[in-house]
């Protein structure tokens, strides 16, 4: 059962979709957050460590990422979706898009 951690800057639109999304997909754990401080679920050490496979929505999102957490990534998996901020939660748009992105990396 593959962790998921889904991040984008305030985990209110995409990451919080994507949680939505693959949180239901099979064996599959999913959670959102954000790189904000104000985000609805702030990016920690424990999360990085409960991933199997990072998925920040922009490389601004995984540069924080690296700096912030650079010892605890030696073995994990970090990938940038290159999702703009242009949807609203739960787009349609935006859910095919994280569907397509993210299944070039897991088996869903």
């Amino acid at each position: 059962m593959p962790n998921l951690l889904f991040v984008c800057s305030e985990n209110r639109l995409r990451s919080a979709t994507a949680e939505a999304v693959f949180c239901g997909c099979g064996d599959v754990e999913a959670i959102g957050a954000g790189t904000n401080a104000d985000a609805a679920t702030v990016v920690s050490g424990d999360l990085i460590e409960w991933a199997d496979v990072i998925f920040a929505m922009e490389t601004s999102h995984r540069d924080k990422i690296v700096r912030r957490y650079r010892q605890l990534l030696r073995r994990k998996r970090l990938v940038v979706l290159d999702v703009p901020d242009d949807f609203a939660y739960m787009d349609p748009r935006l859910v095919a898009l994280l569907k397509a992105r993210v299944a070039r990396h897991v088996q869903l």
